[in-house]
């Protein structure tokens, strides 16, 4: 029985493994909206944390409804508590 190496395909055009896909450390995501009053602005992002509470329902967030917000555009971020977790909402997010 003859053992072979692990070889990476290139055929397909990937090489890369799957630890840079999931980067240690990598726990937060930033959300990007671009709206032109304060209310709408609140309302798509609480689409992004219904979507993000149904990753992990303790996501954190830095949003303050009561502070000034700048929106050209507004950036949130949601902090999970793994990388996988980020991974998982980017991935769904891109239907919103």
């Amino acid at each position: 029985m003859s053992q072979e190496e692990y070889q990476v395909c290139d055929a397909c055009g990937v090489t890369a493994e799957m630890g840079f896909v999931i980067g240690e450390g990598d726990e937060v995501a930033e959300v990007e909206i671009f709206v032109k009053d304060k209310a709408s602005a609140v309302a798509e992002f609480q689409r992004y944390l219904d979507l993000a509470k149904q990753v992990n329902d303790e996501v954190m967030h830095d949003l303050d409804e009561d502070a000034e917000l700048s929106l050209d555009p507004l950036t949130v971020k949601l902090k999970f508590e793994c990388s996988a977790e980020k991974l998982i909402f980017e991935l769904r997010s891109r239907s919103l």
